[in-house]
């Protein structure tokens, strides 16, 4: 039917989530998406001490929270040009290394393959196996994925006390120094979580993984692994298209994942075949489809502002429309793996772009990859050396911390005066991801996957789900 189609609250989303969509009787013609729920935690921070921000954004999410205390963190040792201490800097990248390995674990298990468990693919061959491996709750891979996630977490407890809202990330470092029988115990724990991974989700080590390169070389470790976890998304990929669903602009983003003497995955852009070093400077927030009320052209983080209103035209979204040199970008797990240089990513999307499978296979690529960096952090941690460098903060001044989280670029723009904070302006991976038009109409990343889909059939509507989940959304992240 034609029309108007407005699909929300949608399930397994962290978060309120809109999207409306303009279709005929055979594709999505346009997209509107829509983050319905404003929370105000740029406005609670105003006039608070610069070392709230640690207390407070963690806050923004109970499953990106370590992602927002490392931004808060940097952005506060830009400010007060801190340098962090070598064991601070590894526990940090062990930290958030743990939240994002957890957050794609969840994200593939409980929120992506449930989808394939629905009665629309019951006439499917292959619908009875999905869903007592992924149904939702009553799957036979809830309760391994969920064991092993919750002992993944017991990092955090070792390293920074507790999960979510630690206060043990700080600018210099990390305040949760690690004895040696600490060291043994996280040891041990990510070698549980290699096992995990390499018996249950692949059923094949890391290193043969990460060695994969080519979408040859993916189809030929797919039919050698077909009873696999991972398997058994390679072919329900190829069996429904995946790779053609979901194309979004192919422009992407990365600001650079953990910190070893420099970002361990490169940061930069990608687009049209081709790598270019980053300029934060060149960032902006476009308001022109938000209901936020301020200046009419776009302007970067540090001179941005945040104000409700329910005055604006031509706003639909609370999210606001940051771009890149006036591009929208798309940023996650593809886009880092995709800006480093992993050659199996780089050939998927020479070949089909940015889709739905090929961002799922680089969450998945990422788990293998992360954790061997996870062993070698652990090792060479010291304990009894420091793991913080105390240091104070200028009364004027600002700061930008730049991180990765699971879900892609998140950044942090804080300036102070007078000892307080003027100004503290996030841009998270989401409000990239689901941003609205901007002022030249040109829609966000997500809006732009969602043109072109196929609801001639029953099948509309879930295609449509497997396009947004493919995001990994996280509302409370976007409109924080």
């Amino acid at each position: 039917m034609s029309g108007r189609r407005i699909l929300g609250p949608i399930n397994r989303v962290e978060g309120d989530l809109e999207v409306r969509l303009e279709v005929d009787d055979q594709q999505v013609l346009s997209a509107q998406v829509n983050s319905p729920l404003f929370r105000g935690f740029e406005q609670i921070l105003h006039g608070k001490h610069p070392n709230d921000a640690l207390v407070y954004t963690p806050r923004i999410c109970g499953i990106c929270s370590v992602s927002q205390s490392v931004a808060a963190a940097r952005a506060l040792a830009d400010l007060g040009s801190v340098e962090p201490a070598e064991n601070g800097r590894l526990a940090t990248n062990l930290i958030l290394a743990t939240e994002n390995l957890a957050d794609h674990l969840t994200h593939f298990y409980l929120f992506f393959m449930p989808d394939f468990a629905r009665d629309v693919y019951a006439n499917e061959p292959w619908h009875d196996e999905i869903a007592g491996r992924f149904k939702a709750q009553t799957g036979s891979a809830y309760p391994e994925v969920l064991r092993a996630r919750a002992e993944l977490l017991h990092l955090t407890a070792l390293l920074a006390g507790k999960w979510p809202h630690s206060l043990a990330l700080q600018p210099g470092g990390t305040t949760c120094p690690v004895e040696p029988h600490h060291q043994t115990r996280i040891r041990l724990t990510i070698g549980a979580f290699r096992r995990f991974l390499e018996q249950t989700l692949f059923g094949d080590t890391l290193e043969q993984v990460v060695a994969l390169d080519s979408d040859e070389a993916l189809d030929a470790w797919a039919a050698a692994h077909a009873t696999t976890d991972f398997g058994r998304f390679l072919r329900l990929s190829n069996e429904l298209g995946l790779s053609s669903l979901g194309r979004g602009h192919d422009r992407f983003l990365s600001y650079g994942a953990y910190d070893d003497e420099g970002p361990t995955f490169a940061q930069g852009t990608w687009q049209d075949g081709h790598s270019q070093p980053l300029d934060q400077s060149r960032i902006t927030e476009d308001l022109s489809h938000s209901w936020t009320a301020g200046h009419p052209e776009p302007r970067h983080p540090f001179e941005g502002s945040t104000i409700p209103t329910d005055m604006s035209e031509r706003g639909y979204s609370w999210c606001k429309a940051p771009r890149l040199d006036g591009q929208p970008m798309e940023v996650g797990a593809l886009a880092r793996q995709l800006v480093d240089g992993h050659p199996l990513i780089r050939a998927l999307v020479s070949k089909s772009g940015g889709n739905v499978r090929n961002r799922v296979v680089a969450r998945l690529l990422e788990l293998a990859r992360v954790v061997p960096l996870m062993e070698d952090w652990a090792t060479r941690l010291s304990p009894g050396k420091s793991f913080c460098t105390a240091a104070g903060l200028p009364p004027e001044g600002q700061g930008v911390g730049l991180v990765e989280a699971a879900r892609g670029s998140l950044g942090h723009w804080v300036r102070v005066h007078k000892g307080r904070i003027l100004n503290y302006q996030i841009i998270a991976p989401t409000t990239w991801n689901f941003s609205p038009r901007d002022a030249q109409e040109v829609p966000g990343p997500l809006e732009q996957a969602l043109a072109g889909t196929d609801v001639s059939d029953d099948r509309g509507e879930v295609r449509v789900q497997h396009i947004i989940r493919s995001f990994d959304p996280c509302m409370v992240c976007t409109v924080h």
